[in-house]
């Protein structure tokens, strides 16, 4: 697995998935989280791909904590959802 990278304010990272449908699913899952910590990721889709970009928009435009319990959050999900997918 691919780490978090930092750079330009942000944290980045790709995920990679077997499919279209497995991407969407991901994305999928990982609101009821967002929602709930109310830190929402800037984030697409490209086929089997979700690239993410986390910063906080509160602080600056800069990475803080929120935006590292949230990558922990997807590398958490991903590591589950690909066990099960």
């Amino acid at each position: 697995m691919t780490h978090w990278k930092e750079e330009n304010q942000a944290l980045t990272k790709t995920f990679e998935f077997t499919t279209f449908e497995n991407a969407m699913r991901f994305m999928h899952e990982a609101v009821p989280f967002i929602s709930e910590t109310d830190h929402h990721p800037t984030w697409t889709n490209t086929y089997n791909q979700v690239h993410v970009t986390l910063c906080t928009h509160d602080a600056g435009n800069s990475v803080t904590e929120k935006d590292w319990e949230l990558a922990r959050y997807l590398d958490e999900l991903y590591l589950t959802f690909n066990s099960i997918s």
